[in-house]
């Protein structure tokens, strides 16, 4: 039996429109003009309002079709505006990297309960009220691509420094990607998560100050490196193209083989 699989059109986003949240700055920013090198309509949303700017007019310079919206994805009004017109504006939404979140690296018995329902919003509220929101535009249509931003740390405990919110709600994210795929699996709607290892951007800037600490990350990971933004896009491209198909209700791992310890 011949196949018809060819690798010149399966990883590519042609002619989609896909949503990108947190999208103007650090791995949402690389994930934006990931999608826009392989064809994507990218929609930016940040609430850095000028910074998803900047990231808009930064992939048009290359060419490529790119809008920006201000968005706070724990803001059930925000989400939906937006999302309602990236729809009218571009007749479809296609596909969405929910990758906006957040940390407050405070030990447990310190964090206040206001510190940790922010961190609640964003990472767990914030990915179901996007999802949950451009599931209403794909579910009509029959398609779509999911793909949540998870964490080594929804994976394991940590241990390297106190994170419990963030733990928790990547945890959290990790069987909401479950849940969602089992539940739009009929309507060929495709929910998968990335869980990358430590990953050289702003996000961790206070963890990469320091020297200590860097060392030990490296030390926990087989690879001996932090991950740079472009070791996370390939992955999420991959799980938002065709290629991956068969793939829904799947957490990867992208993480120089932390948890395969």
């Amino acid at each position: 039996m011949q196949t018809t699989f060819d690798p010149r059109t399966a990883f590519r986003l042609d002619g989609t429109v896909c949503v990108v949240t947190g999208a103007a700055s650090g791995i949402g920013r690389a994930v934006a003009f990931a999608a826009a090198r392989s064809g994507a309509r990218v929609q930016v949303l940040d609430r850095n309002e000028a910074a998803a700017a900047q990231t808009c007019a930064d992939i048009r310079a290359e060419g490529f079709v790119a809008a920006d919206w201000h968005v706070d994805v724990s803001d059930e009004a925000s989400v939906t505006g937006a999302f309602d017109a990236i729809a009218r504006a571009e007749g479809r939404i296609d596909s969405l990297v929910n990758n906006a979140g957040m940390a407050i690296r405070r030990p447990a018995v310190d964090l206040p309960l206001a510190d940790w329902n922010r961190v609640v919003e964003v990472n767990m509220t914030g990915v179901f009220l996007c999802a949950r929101t451009a599931a209403r535009h794909m579910l009509p249509a029959g398609r779509g691509a999911i793909v949540n931003m998870s964490s080594i740390m929804g994976l394991s405990g940590g241990g390297l420094y106190p994170n419990i919110s963030y733990q928790t709600t990547k945890g959290a994210v990790v069987n909401l990607t479950r849940a969602l795929a089992v539940e739009w699996a009929a309507q060929n709607i495709r929910v998968n998560a990335i869980a990358p290892t430590w990953v050289r951007t702003d996000f961790i800037r206070p963890l990469l100050d320091n020297p200590e600490l860097v060392a030990r990350m490296e030390g926990a990971t087989p690879l001996r490196r932090v991950a740079e933004t472009d070791d996370i896009v390939g992955a999420v491209l991959f799980l938002l193209s065709p290629a991956a198909a068969m793939v829904t209700g799947h957490t990867l791992p992208v993480d120089g083989g932390f948890l395969a310890q």
